[in-house]
């Protein structure tokens, strides 16, 4: 998200990029701020609560992205940011308060944003997929997609209950004749899965790197985000780009990013998920979740809405060229 947003924001902007790991970096960060004109922040937290602040402090404007996690309370799973200690809350407190500018990554984020703050000012900037490089593949490779259904999830705590891993694998046992793989587990998460499991036609696996992440994509048929709870779905939206039809669940932000054009099934809805797998199985035809990651997600226009939202906070340079 961070590299994506500076690579965009450098298209139009002077752009330094600042992090904070040590108390000695403030110094680093204040100084680099008192040159600049705007802090740009992804997430709202202990480094954003600084930025702002500072920015407060020497009359810099500040805009942070919430991304997700930082605005989630889901106790239930032990999932956000708000289930941490006090400290936490009052920092991605103060973050979203304070801030010029809150841009949210979907309505859904920007719902979790606002029961904690009230930002004086929050708009909805969605997440962005690189659909020149996330696309079908060509030729005979589309034309041969296999009876593939993928779901891709991430080292994260709690991320079997989180990413509805648990109904994943029990779909897998209900569809013999369809192969199902999960990519991006850990090793204790794929021991855990394994214990789940009960056919041969699911495989495990760890870490890919994204040339392999595509041809996984290019080569399924249906892509599944079963999620308890998700800010956007940013793997969803690659698979899409990639022509997968999608089944997900009706949860957080998942139904903005598909809308009409996949399934939606109850979180832990077996017998709807299943149904829904191969009813998107038999659709073979990913051309509209593609079209719908073009019309609404792509690079170009997160690159051209970010531009305009620092615009409005009029941020110019005295050059002609914006700072």
């Amino acid at each position: 998200f961070v590299k994506q947003d500076y690579e965009m924001l450098s298209n139009h902007f002077d752009v330094k990029k600042v992090n904070y790991r040590t108390p000695k970096d403030i110094f680093k960060i204040a100084r680099t701020i008192s040159n600049s004109d705007l802090t740009y922040s992804w997430f709202a937290s202990g480094h954003s609560f600084l930025s702002v602040l500072l920015s407060k402090i020497m009359g810099k404007k500040s805009i942070v992205v919430a991304g997700g996690y930082d605005v989630a309370f889901a106790p239930e799973i032990g999932y956000g940011q708000y289930t941490l200690g006090w400290h936490k809350r009052k920092y991605a407190d103060f973050a979203l308060k304070n801030a010029d500018l809150v841009l949210a990554v979907s309505d859904f984020t920007k719902t979790e944003a606002m029961a904690h703050a009230k930002p004086k000012n929050i708009e909805v900037i969605y997440n962005a997929i690189d659909t020149d490089k996330f696309r079908p593949g060509s030729g005979k490779e589309e034309r041969t997609r296999e009876d593939l259904v993928l779901t891709v999830a991430s080292g994260l705590k709690n991320v079997i209950e989180l990413k509805g891993l648990d109904a994943f694998v029990q779909a897998a046992a209900r569809l013999p004749d369809a192969k199902f793989i999960v990519l991006g587990l850990s090793n204790d998460d794929r021991d855990t899965l394994k214990g789940m499991k009960s056919t041969n036609n699911i495989e495990l696996h760890g870490y890919v790197n994204q040339e392999e992440l595509i041809s996984y994509y290019q080569k399924a048929k249906v892509y599944c985000q079963l999620s308890y709870r998700e800010s956007f779905g940013v793997a969803l939206a690659e698979a899409m780009a990639c022509g997968c039809v999608p089944v997900v669940t009706n949860r957080g932000a998942l139904p903005e990013v598909v809308d009409d054009v996949g399934f939606s099934v109850s979180y832990g809805d077996l017998e709807s998920t299943v149904s829904s797998i191969k009813r998107a199985l038999r659709d073979n035809n990913g051309t509209r979740a593609r079209a719908r990651i073009e019309e609404r997600f792509s690079q170009k226009i997160r690159e051209i809405k970010l531009r305009y939202a620092i615009e409005r906070l009029r941020i110019k340079s005295p050059r002609g060229k914006d700072n």
